[in-house]
């Protein structure tokens, strides 16, 4: 009886520790790199412009005085005081973009800038954004050798489904790839299906949901390896997390009916 017993304990830790290996094995990212080999970066990154974008646009040239009227107060560039003396203002500093001076894309994804008036921007990259500019400005003469810098003040992602930390997240500047993206929400679960994680994002008037397994060096190829403005990144749970959350939901509602049978038993009893 004894031996029998052994041998039924020595094949479940057998079988545990098989399964530990293969769920180990599962949460491997990019399993098909080979180490010391090459993989060329093929894909050129460019942040497109979106509308309810925020920009830093500004203007400057080798006659400070002459780039005041297309700079937004506090944005950093020239200001004039009182008195006439033209000085260098930096820009508004701290964390929060959404305290700094900028040009908001409206629904038609149209800017209004000083002097140029209404810039069709949606659909643009920076610097498509900043050629336009200084083309407008040169060829109406108005500056001459312009230089035009722009900038994303509120580049955000969201990230949903089974991650360390689902929310909303802002980053500076406009380059951020997916594997940052996750490692900003706190990276995946041993709950999360490697293969099946989604990026979801707008094309104009539509939208388009991508799926990548992280486990493939193909997810380097991906056009959504690279986010864009207002991407929305979801991580689907494995089959046993789904079904946790289902038996849970349904505990939940289980006992919610309990309880309500429970006080209308009791009324019941009380109006009699």
């Amino acid at each position: 009886m004894k031996t029998k017993l052994y041998l039924l304990s020595s094949l479940a830790v057998v079988v545990m520790l098989l399964s530990s290996c293969a769920t180990r094995k599962d949460l491997l990212y990019l399993q098909d790199m080979e180490e010391t080999k090459e993989y060329p970066v093929v894909q050129k990154y460019e942040a497109i412009i979106h509308r309810d974008d925020k920009l830093s646009i500004v203007v400057s040239c080798k006659n400070p005085e002459l780039a005041l009227p297309f700079n937004m107060p506090g944005q950093g560039g020239y200001s004039v005081d009182p008195a006439g003396n033209i000085t260098t203002t930096p820009a508004v500093s701290g964390g929060d973009s959404k305290n700094k001076p900028g040009y908001l894309v409206d629904v038609n994804g149209d800017i209004d800038f000083p002097i140029l008036g209404k810039l069709h921007v949606e659909g643009l990259s920076r610097n498509q954004l900043t050629n336009m500019i200084k083309k407008m400005i040169t060829d109406r003469e108005l500056l001459k050798e312009p230089i035009v810098m722009v900038d994303f003040l509120n580049f955000k992602f969201t990230v949903l489904g089974e991650v360390g930390g689902v929310g909303t997240y802002e980053v500076s500047g406009d380059r951020i790839n997916l594997l940052e993206a996750l490692a900003m929400a706190g990276d995946l679960t041993p709950q999360s299906r490697l293969d099946r994680i989604g990026v979801i994002r707008e094309y104009g008037n539509k939208r388009r949901i991508t799926w990548h397994d992280i486990r493939s060096k193909d997810i380097f190829t991906s056009p959504c390896y690279y986010l864009q403005q207002n991407d929305i990144i979801y991580v689907q749970p494995t089959a046993a997390k789904a079904q946790e959350l289902d038996q849970r939901k349904s505990y939940i509602y289980s006992t919610i009916l309990s309880c309500i049978t429970t006080i209308t038993s009791l009324i019941f009893l009380f109006l009699k």
